[in-house]
């Protein structure tokens, strides 16, 4: 049997106090944070988590790159469509079908309208002076009961003209009539696409702002305009995180505009650059973590890692996105359905949007029977929103859990990484349910049930992964902890300085250049950020010595926000500076806001201080706001914070 890390030890109780006068709670003048204009600490009183778009659960449907890549033409895209709707897997959500790069043949010089490729989508031969339209194949979609979701790139250049030079589908033309991305176009592109077209998804690329770089041969060769990379691929201090994001803020506004009838998808794909996980959330409605995927299990494992701690940063109406399914290719064909089941189940699991991307029309039914498996479609759709949590984590094997519905419910996935058999102990204490009581478990493959107490082991098989649907007696009987709600929070500040690259993500051999590069390097930001039932850094809560099982990692100087939507009576917690911060002088304060409302504060703490108690009463609230601040300017480092055991109870509940 497993020996397990002290991080599973009971989760303990914290006493409630009565809530303090807000008076005695004066915030100090003291710096908040490091961010210039408005104290972005103070609390707002108003949800400012995304709502725009029409993302509300994760898009799901078909998309044509891993399928074909740029030699996608219009007799494909429409035969994918009609096996999602025959076969019936439009009717369980995939309802997006989505035509990747290569549709376009140039940018018309006379009044800059897009042309397409009429040779591969002939229904857009319209003539006339619109010269080409898409209008006749969106009805088309749209008459079939589906959506239709296009491509472009933020930039100038689309990914193709860097990386696919030898495709028959480039843009031709001159330099300008290339320079076929949104780049000083983006209103009017935005309504040709939504307003004249008929899409509803829109992926942006930005090889745009990354690879035209000035003196480059690929610059100099294929005779595009250069632009000083926005995006530096190899460095995070080289890149405008700014000037990205404002882009993507511009594409958002025109889709505002073009559709105020919100219904549309923002998908950002700027690979886990530019900070992206700190700010997409404020703008579109997916973001893609990492790089392409490509069909190997490490390459899985390395898009998976870069979005399975973030759970706190999605929600209804905007999420992590670690790039689209691979099965049906590779190591994920019907061949190998046991990594395909992973995959899914994996993908599921994290709300990650679905979207197929292989040739349907010639794919095997096995394939299909993975795609529409609806119990696991369920927990993906959940209206809730709550991204799985990492409960159990080790380079071998990982669990999973994931609240459904009512808080009641739990979806928990043990995650074989390794090529070996792994044998791993599930206890309820990873579900937060009571070891006193039985806990049932129902296969969401195979729809077969167990039933155990404590603790029940498993073998998994190489790369399997088994994922039950569970229900039992929960630890809080009459509350929810923040940690098994991520959906309900919004990671308003989280109090990082400044981006600091992800070092937990599984390193692959680049597929691209294999050991031709320094090796595997972290990539992406994001570590540092907040996390659920484990600091920022990936460590064990612990204040004082006092460990927790349950509760929120943050950095000092962060606010996070949580709907109330129960309408709980108090919010709970044990509070501190935790052992692992590299900050030994920093003093910090636990504040507690309702609806804008100082409800509670804690009196300064620093490291090695025993964790202290901290309760508000919210009745009437529904936004809730949750603040540490530096008690004192001058830490050199910032401090680690834990909200331990935090959770929202009933009236008078402890």
């Amino acid at each position: 049997m497993p020996h397990y890390r002290s991080r599973h030890r009971p989760l303990r109780h914290a006493v409630v106090l009565p809530a303090v006068l807000a008076a005695a709670l004066a915030i100090p003048s003291l710096p908040a944070s490091s961010l210039p204009g408005p104290d972005p600490l103070a609390a707002s009183g108003r949800w400012e988590g995304h709502a725009s778009g029409a993302a509300r659960t994760p898009p799901m449907g078909w998309n044509s790159w891993n399928a074909f890549r740029t030699e996608v033409d219009e007799a494909k895209v429409l035969g994918a469509a009609e096996v999602l709707v025959d076969s019936g897997l439009a009717g369980l959500g995939y309802r997006y079908v989505n035509i990747d790069d290569g549709w376009w043949l140039k940018r018309r010089q006379s009044d800059g309208r897009l042309q397409i490729r009429t040779s591969i989508f002939p229904s857009a031969a319209t003539g006339g002076a619109a010269g080409t339209s898409f209008k006749p194949f969106t009805d088309q979609l749209h008459a079939m009961g589906l959506k239709a979701g296009l491509y472009t790139d933020i930039g100038r250049n689309a990914c193709s003209q860097a990386y696919d030079l030898q495709s028959p589908n480039l843009p031709q033309g001159t330099t300008a009539e290339r320079e076929v991305g949104l780049d000083g176009h983006v209103e009017q592109d935005v309504a040709l696409y939504f307003r004249e077209w008929g899409f509803d998804y829109l992926k942006i690329d930005a090889c745009g702002l990354a690879d035209f770089v000035p003196g480059s041969i690929l610059v100099q060769e294929q005779g595009y305009r250069a632009l000083a990379p926005l995006i530096d691929r190899s460095a995070i201090t080289r890149t405008d995180i700014g000037a990205v994001r404002s882009r993507y803020e511009a594409v958002a506004a025109a889709l505002a505009a073009a559709r105020p009838d919100n219904d549309y998808v923002l998908s950002i794909c700027a690979w886990g650059m530019a900070n992206v996980r700190a700010w997409g959330k404020q703008v579109g409605n997916l973001w893609r973590t990492s790089s392409d995927i490509v069909p190997s299990w490490t390459s899985m494992l390395h898009n998976f890692d870069s979005a399975a701690k973030r759970p706190l940063y999605a929600g209804p109406g905007h999420w992590n996105d670690p790039d689209i399914l691979h099965i049906g290719h590779g190591e994920f064909d019907a061949d190998h359905l046991v990594q395909a089941r992973s995959h899914f189940t994996l993908w599921a699991m994290i709300n990650a949007p679905l979207l197929v991307s292989y040739d349907l029309r010639n794919g095997p039914a096995s394939l299909l029977g993975v795609l529409g498996n609806q119990a696991l479609i369920r927990v993906n759709q959940d209206p809730a929103g709550h991204q799985a949590v990492v409960t159990y984590d080790s380079d071998d094997a990982q669990i999973l859990v994931k609240t459904l519905g009512d808080g009641r419910r739990k979806a928990v996935a043990l995650f074989n990484r390794s090529a070996a058999p792994v044998s791993i102990v599930l206890q309820a204490r990873h579900l937060k349910l009571a070891d006193d009581a039985p806990v049932l478990l129902q296969d969401l493959w195979s729809n077969r049930t167990l039933t155990f107490s404590g603790e029940q082991p498993f073998t998994l098989a190489p790369h399997e992964t088994l994922v039950f649907a569970a229900t039992g007696k929960r630890i809080l009987e009459h509350g929810v902890y923040l940690s098994e709600i991520p959906g309900a929070l919004n990671v308003a500040v989280d109090g990082t300085r400044q981006p600091e690259l992800d070092p937990s993500i599984h390193r692959m051999i680049d597929p691209w250049s294999g050991s031709r590069s320094p090796g595997a390097r972290a990539q992406y930001a994001g570590w540092g950020g907040a996390q659920a039932d484990a600091t920022p850094y990936g460590q064990t809560l612990q204040v004082g010595g006092q460990a927790f099982d349950a509760g929120i990692g943050v950095l000092a100087n962060s606010r996070i926000q949580v709907r109330n939507d129960a309408a709980h009576a108090r919010l709970a917690a044990t509070v501190g500076v935790d052992d692992s911060s590299a900050s030994g002088s920093g003093a910090v304060r636990f504040y507690v806001y309702g609806d804008g409302k100082l409800l509670a504060a804690s009196a300064p703490v620093r490291l090695g201080s025993k964790a202290t108690q901290i309760s508000a009463d919210l009745r009437g609230s529904r936004i809730v706001e949750l603040v540490v601040r530096d008690a004192q300017a001058g830490a050199t480092q910032p401090v680690v914070a834990t909200w331990g055991d935090v959770r929202l109870l009933g009236a008078g509940l402890r």
